[in-house]
């Protein structure tokens, strides 16, 4: 375990500015991993680079020269001075390096908790580090463990099933009214960034037209471009009100761009199919009075806000499940990792029999010039046979969990009882 290093800065140990400055392009990982992978106090190496985080996963030879060579590399690269970032660093090894990692792929150390995109992006890191071939053993093997614990958090807990941005809230509530959001028809009243996030997060549950209205034209036909909508002008939004299923408004606005009295007659119309309103401008431009109508919903900033806060809540507490899940894997990937030091031993010990064997077999049964060919493989037979008697119960201790605790005394006692280094 002491092999493995994990070094890098993050959106908990550096601020924005220093991330963008030291964010790695498909280019800059690719020479920083032949870099590495040059250098003679490094063994594995793999780069993990998004908007969050920098960070060098490492097996090493000499931990110490490859911490200074991690660092040489973010700084030449990126022609950035040590002391610039040097601040932020952490450094994680052995068990806290595997730990860090598997809570890193399942979100657990992200800004927002259960976010999906990270895994994503450890796989790209995975997959260039292979093709750059800077892996070997314990990195391909640390990996597709890592993929599997994500993927089983991601199964046995809820840490991603609840929205967690104001834009995504108002989606969920809007299933939660109409159910299936196919077809239902969308109106853009303003042109505010959340508005359009939730527009995009709208479009992936293939929802109906989408209308766009702002008080200048020209933006309004510059977004329905983007969303393949429709422009229309700000006086033309009452009448678009008995035909679309769902408004999202953020306008600038210092009074309610609608009121309850505009309301009066639409859901006549409508034959009271239900309307949905996403208010998430500040001040509001839906007047609140219109939720008091019959299957009228209306939500704004502080409704969202609050759907947020729970579903945050609801995040947490999978992460309790979850932070089970890692630690359960870290002590699985600890018995294998254990168990490397163990199979040169054996291989050794089993080779200095098998030879001692041979060697005594061959003096055997040279001194006895009546051995036929058959006799002397049923001499081999028996020769390989107890050898394997004889290595059973000392492999079998080895490789057991009762070794665990003292292998390292027990292998080196080993080595010297059969003076296998001779």
């Amino acid at each position: 375990m002491d092999k493995l290093l994990l070094m890098g800065l993050n959106h908990k140990t550096a601020p924005v500015d220093i991330r963008e400055c030291l964010a790695f392009t498909e280019a800059d990982a690719r020479m920083g991993l032949d870099r590495l992978a040059g250098d003679p106090a490094v063994e594995e190496a793999l780069i993990v680079s998004t908007c969050n985080r920098v960070e060098l996963l490492l097996v090493v030879a000499d931990a110490d020269r490859a911490v200074a060579s991690a660092k040489g590399v973010l700084g030449q690269i990126k022609q950035l001075p040590l002391t610039d970032f040097e601040p932020s660093l952490y450094v994680h090894r052995g068990q806290d390096a595997i730990r860090h990692l598997f809570r890193v792929a399942a979100s657990l150390d992200s800004m927002v908790v259960g976010e999906p995109q990270i895994l994503g992006q450890m796989k790209n890191a995975y997959r260039l580090a292979a093709e750059q071939k800077s892996t070997g053993v314990i990195l391909n093997r640390l990996l597709h463990r890592t993929f599997f614990t994500a993927k089983r958090i991601r199964t046995e807990t809820g840490i991603g099933d609840h929205a967690v941005s104001i834009s995504y809230a108002a989606i969920e509530l809007a299933r939660k009214i109409f159910g299936e959001l196919s077809a239902r028809q969308v109106l853009l009243i303003g042109a505010g960034e959340m508005a359009e996030l939730a527009v995009e997060h709208l479009i992936r549950q293939h929802t109906g037209r989408i209308f766009v209205a702002n008080r200048t034209l020209e933006r309004a036909v510059s977004l329905a471009t983007r969303y393949k909508g429709h422009a229309i002008c700000m006086e033309e939004v009452a009448d678009h009100l008995s035909r679309v299923d769902i408004i999202i408004s953020s306008t600038g606005a210092t009074g309610y761009v609608l009121s309850h009295g505009d309301m009066k007659g639409i859901m006549r119309r409508r034959r009271n199919r239900p309307l949905f309103f996403i208010d998430i401008a500040v001040p509001r431009d839906i007047d609140p009075l219109i939720n008091t109508i019959n299957n009228v919903y209306v939500y704004d900033i502080d409704d969202l806000n609050e759907v947020v806060d729970d579903n945050v809540q609801d995040r947490r507490r999978e992460a309790v499940k979850a932070e089970r899940i890692v630690d359960e894997a870290v002590i699985q990937f600890r018995q294998w990792y254990r168990g490397l030091g163990v199979v040169p031993v054996i291989k050794a010990l089993r080779a200095k029999l098998h030879a001692s064997a041979r060697a005594e077999l061959e003096k055997t049964v040279g001194q006895m010039p009546h051995f036929t060919e058959d006799d002397r493989r049923a001499m081999t037979r028996m020769m390989d046979a107890l050898v394997n008697k004889i290595l059973h119960a000392p492999t079998s201790y080895l490789k057991s969990d009762g070794c665990i605790g003292d292998r390292g005394l027990s292998l080196d006692i080993t080595r010297k009882l059969f003076r296998l280094d001779e």
